[in-house]
This record gives structure tokens, sequence and C-alpha cells, in this order.
């Protein structure tokens, strides 16, 4: 079963709501009800400025654990997407860093969240957080124990900070990650956060899988939005839109400004 995506437009926007450093992290300095209204603040900003939706991430919670999240790090991000949900009335979703991708489903499922990203879905990568295994198996399975069908899967393929364990053509690997690991879209990223991605490698992971949503997942800028745009199905921007940990909404308008001519109503309920 694919899981639609929640997005009014197409291309749409999806933008990053960074949040901690959360309790456990080695830079956690706030109390907890500091670091929800920043990252409420954040969540309206980026509403406000036009993207179709917010990720929720423990971007600041460096460094990461590798597949398993510790469980203060759980209950934070329950309740801040607790409370950006409640704050916007785009889609939300959430990511567990690094590749936490269970953990990630549960609080989407939880707290009413519509989408998930996963780090290492369909590949072997080596990460500064050592090896990552693919999660497929694992995940497919606990969404469904959980009856989160509802709760679609964006799996990344040749993952940013990583490198595959095997070189692999990218393509393939995006194949298989929706044929065999049945992930709902696929999320192409530079090397790292804010790198662009390569055209190249775009366009032949759109050729390979025309029908699934192909997900451009760093580099984006208003200055080449329309061009990665008019190849991909969206794109999740998340350094671009800042100004230290603050979202500025005039770059978040100036990025939406720069792509309204390509995006179209595609009747998706939000």
């Amino acid at each position: 079963m694919v899981t639609e995506l929640p997005f009014r437009f197409k291309p749409f926007i999806v933008g990053m709501v960074h949040v901690g450093p959360l309790p456990g992290s080695p830079a956690f300095r706030d109390d907890v009800n500091v670091i929800i209204d920043e990252a409420v603040e954040n969540a309206v900003a980026l509403e406000e400025g036009g993207v179709d939706g917010v990720l929720v991430e423990n971007f600041y919670d460096a460094p990461y654990p590798s597949e398993r999240a510790d469980p203060a790090t759980i209950a934070s991000l329950a309740l801040i997407v607790r409370e950006v949900k409640k704050a916007v009335s785009i889609p939300v979703g959430v990511n567990v860093l690094r590749n936490c991708c269970l953990e990630a489903m549960a609080i989407a499922h939880v707290c009413g969240a519509s989408y998930i990203r996963v780090n290492a879905f369909s590949e072997v990568v080596v990460s500064d957080q050592g090896v990552l295994k693919p999660r497929a198996y694992d995940l497919m399975r606990y969404r469904g124990y959980l009856r989160a069908e509802h709760v679609a899967v964006l799996a990344d393929v040749h993952v940013k900070h990583a490198a595959p364990l095997v070189a692999r053509p990218i393509e393939l690997v995006a194949l298989e990650a929706v044929e065999r690991g049945l992930a709902d879209a696929v999320i192409v990223s530079g090397e790292a956060t804010g790198f662009e991605v390569n055209i190249k490698d775009l366009i032949k992971v759109k050729n390979t899988i025309p029908k699934v949503p192909v997900i451009v997942g760093s580099g984006v800028i208003a200055e080449n939005a329309a061009r990665y745009l008019s190849l991909a199905d969206g794109a999740i921007v998340g350094t671009y839109f800042k100004k230290g940990r603050r979202v500025s909404r005039e770059r978040v308008r100036k990025l939406i400004d720069s792509i309204m001519h390509l995006r179209k109503e595609t009747g998706t309920s939000t």
C-alpha cells in the first residue's frame, strides 16, 4: 500500500524545524519549555512564509546516536511535535537522528504527524555515527504493527554525511527503496547539509521511478529552486531559511516566490 504525501501543492516545500539541544545531549542548557517555544515559533514562521509542511528534527543534538534514540530525546520530541502540530495547519513530519526511524514512526503516530524521514532505508552506509544498516524491514513491519499506514515514509538514497558501503547506482537504490522497501517517497541530497544535489543523480532517480515523489534533500536556495523543482516533486529546506537558530520569513517567501510559476494545486487535503 502506498501512502500519499499530504501536500496541497506540487512542487512542495518542507521547511525544517531544527530543535534542541534536547535533554541528554552535550549542548543542552535551556529549559525544555524554551526549546518547545522556539520550535513552535519557527514552525509558525515557516507556515506564514508559505511552506507546505514542516519536518521536526533534533538537529542540535550532535553527536548523534546510531539507530536508537535516548528516551529523553523521544519524550522531548513527542512534546515538541505535539505542540507544533497544534500551532500550524500544514502537515508535520519527524526525523530522529541518526536513522532512529522506529522512534520517529512512534512519535508521528502518537502525535498525529503525517510523515517521517529515514536516512538509511535500503542500503548500508558509512557515516560519522558508524555503519548505518537499512531499516526497511523493521520499519515497515512496525508501521503495520501500529496500524500507522497513514504515516508516509520518506527514504534517503545515498544520504548526506555518509557514503554507501558498496558503490551502487543511485537510481537502482531508489528503485529498490520503492519496490522492495515500500518507501512512499525518495530523497536525493548532496554530500552534506547545505550542499547542492547532483542534477544528473536527480534526473536518473526521477526517470527510474517517475510515478513516485522524488524530493531534493539539501542545497535548495531561492536562486536554484526553480531549476531543481522543475525536475523534482518537492524539496526539504533548512539551512537557507535560517538566521542563526531562527527562521527568516523573508527568506521563506523569497524561495516560495521563485517557484510560484511551477506550483499546481493537487487537491490533496491537508
